[in-house]
């Protein structure tokens, strides 16, 4: 079982950067692949990042690439998410997901059994 906490949301002008972290609960969250994903009002929940356990793999979705970086520090439980030259079309909810036990990462949200309670972050133009 794993327990997810998200953090670093806020309100940042176009241009600027976040920094994004999601704390795990559970001695083996180094086991288990991770995904962001984002939701904005009236639209699907989509895919942005993921990172495999072991950090050797990373994905993003073409609309975050060159923008967002993707990281992890098994050793404190953690995940981050590094989002630089923001725009207004990346508002919405962030929330990190975890897969089970060496499971590679999925681009589908619903392919992910572990959930954080979701970050806001608002870009203004």
């Amino acid at each position: 079982q794993v327990q997810l906490v998200e953090s670093g949301g806020g309100l940042v002008q176009a241009g600027g950067s976040l920094r994004l972290s999601c704390a795990a609960s559970g001695r083996t969250f180094g086991s288990y692949s991770t995904g962001w994903f984002r939701q904005a009002p009236g639209k699907e929940r989509e895919f942005v990042a993921s990172i495999t356990w072991d950090a050797s793999t990373t994905r993003y979705a073409d609309s975050v690439k060159g923008r967002f970086t993707i990281s992890r520090d098994n050793a404190k439980n953690t995940v981050h998410l590094q989002m630089n030259s923001l725009r207004p079309e990346d508002t919405a909810v962030y929330s990190c997901a975890a897969m089970r036990p060496f499971i590679e990462p999925q681009l589908l949200w619903t392919k992910y059994d572990y959930w954080g309670q979701g970050t806001q972050v608002t870009v203004s133009s």
